[in-house]
């Protein structure tokens, strides 16, 4: 009879695809540690607690606390308690890239809402400066409107092709 475990990833290897994948969203303004968080416990098969992120990342209790208080704020980590303990586990929600961007953290919204603000303070379209914000306010108002479809369109797309936690 044959073992039916399975593959054991390369450690090495998942080590530089944490640390490439933390520095690409830091290069774009994402917190590092927290990218480092994010993608340890991605590629893990099972939740982590916080002492074994920090075990993967060698860095320190502080480090991975600040930064899964981060990720849990915006929907990117779940945090779960392990029975009979006062540890938590975290794990990545299900379909986190979309429901855990923008969209969730309101940022499109609180745009639209303060440069509505303004453009009324402008008395909107009638002057130069409250073109421009009733402009930019639009772009952020087609933006939303956008991500809320391109969401939708996302959904639709795991559930046909029967993508989803733990799928292949």
């Amino acid at each position: 009879m044959t073992d039916a475990s399975p593959p054991r990833p390369d450690e090495t290897e998942v080590h530089l695809f944490v640390e490439r994948m933390a520095m690409a969203f830091a290069e774009v303004g994402f917190p590092r540690m927290a990218a480092r968080v994010l993608f340890a416990v991605m590629s893990a098969d099972e939740p982590l607690t916080a002492a074994e992120i920090g075990t993967r990342l060698d860095v320190s209790a502080a480090a991975v606390s600040g930064a899964v208080r981060y990720l849990t704020q915006f929907g990117m980590l779940v945090r779960e308690p392990v029975k009979g303990s006062r540890r938590d586990r975290y794990r990545m929600p299900d379909n986190p890239w979309y429901e855990a961007t923008v969209t969730k953290t309101g940022l499109y919204k609180n745009f639209i809402d303060i440069a509505s603000g303004g453009v009324d303070a402008l008395h909107g379209r009638a002057t130069p400066a409250g073109e421009r914000v009733a402009e930019m306010r639009d772009f952020f108002l087609f933006v939303q409107e956008e991500i809320d479809s391109l969401g939708e369109r996302w959904r639709a797309r795991r559930a046909a092709t029967g993508h989803g936690r733990g799928a292949a």
